[in-house]
């Protein structure tokens, strides 16, 4: 019995020690968290100053429908207009799409829009949403240039806006070029939590979550940290990243309402989960995809597109891990000038 007695009194003993030790750590986790929170509210600068992405004349406009819009474009050359248009995530802007804008300023008119919530667009507090983005893109093409129909290239997401633009405007677009689009893994198979949200009830919670008002902001600073920023980009380079594009990605996203977009973007609300069935097959001008490895799409329906309509065409651009304009500019150049001349 008092043996009995003794083994109970350690056990208690135990499992004091416990819970203190898990007090403890919960106290200290809540100490760095509040601390986040205040020097996110405090200590972060929110109104960084914003270069141009790209040299060259920059204008605004405003859109029946996104608001206020940012493009720049280069108007010198003559020919068929070519428009580009960057992906979504935490950091996106025109200037994912430099590369392609520099190479071609002197050869024909060119136009490199800022997405809404991203660059010098209207980052304001509203719903962000594919509608709006597709909206942003005909704006441009509707009221800005005169003499289209264009050739269109878009980056990862942006793609999916850019094909409903083009499915919704035939008229409007030559050809379009796809840059590691999303859309096309198979269902259950998408990589990130953010696509695989997409569509359901936990695409509404994380947004909840997300911009939760204690900690929204803060929350959006963590994604955009020095640190946070180069983790995610090397994601996407084989090499080493380009500096000018990670001063950029930090300076972007260190401005009055940019956590606004990207927090849409993170709960997976920006997806279209059918956009394969409801708008990449339905459509009938030339379409090329560039593509090789990529850390956050897939590609697993892309052989059975190509096979199923002829007017899809793919091109390989290796090694590549999502950004070939940035590490195989030759490669991707030849591989728009090439399927330009036969779109044409």
């Amino acid at each position: 019995m008092a043996k009995s007695k003794k083994n109970l009194l350690e056990n208690s003993d135990g499992l004091v020690l416990a819970a203190t030790g898990a007090g403890a750590i919960l106290a200290a986790l809540g100490a760095t968290i509040g601390g986040w929170i205040g020097y996110s509210a405090l200590g972060v600068n929110h109104r960084v100053p914003l270069p141009d992405a790209i040299e060259g004349q920059r204008h605004m406009f405003v859109s029946s429908n996104a608001g206020i819009l940012n493009y720049y474009v280069d108007r010198s050359a003559s020919g068929r207009p070519l428009v580009l248009i960057h992906s979504i995530n935490a950091a996106g802007s025109a200037y994912e799409m430099r590369p392609l804008f520099l190479h071609y300023r002197s050869q024909r008119p060119v136009y490199a829009l800022d997405l809404p919530g991203f660059g010098f667009s209207d980052r304001s507090k509203r719903a962000y949403s594919p509608r709006l983005y597709t909206d942003a893109i005909l704006g441009l093409l509707e009221t800005q240039i005169r003499n289209g129909p264009v050739d269109l290239v878009a980056l990862s997401l942006g793609s999916e806006f850019a094909a409903r633009a083009a499915l919704e405007r035939p008229d409007l677009i030559n050809s379009l070029t796809l840059i590691s689009p999303s859309g096309f893994a198979r269902r259950g198979n998408e990589k990130g939590p953010s696509q695989q949200a997409s569509g359901t009830n936990k695409s509404d919670s994380l947004y909840r979550g997300f911009t939760f008002p204690v900690w929204s902001q803060s929350f959006y600073d963590l994604l955009a940290t020095p640190v946070s920023i180069k983790y995610f980009l090397k994601q996407s380079f084989q090499g080493p990243v380009d500096k000018g594009l990670i001063d950029y990605a930090y300076a972007t996203t260190h401005q009055p309402g940019a956590r606004n977009a990207p927090l849409y973007f993170v709960s997976g609300k920006l997806f279209t989960p059918d956009i394969y069935s409801e708008v990449y097959e339905k459509l009938s001008l030339p379409v090329q995809v560039l593509y090789d490895r990529d850390a956050f799409v897939r590609f697993d329906r892309l052989p059975e597109i190509v096979q199923n309509h002829p007017n899809w065409h793919l091109t390989r651009i290796a090694p590549t891990k999502g950004l070939p304009q940035w590490e195989q500019l030759e490669q991707t150049t030849q591989a728009l000038d090439s399927f330009w001349r036969e779109a044409n």
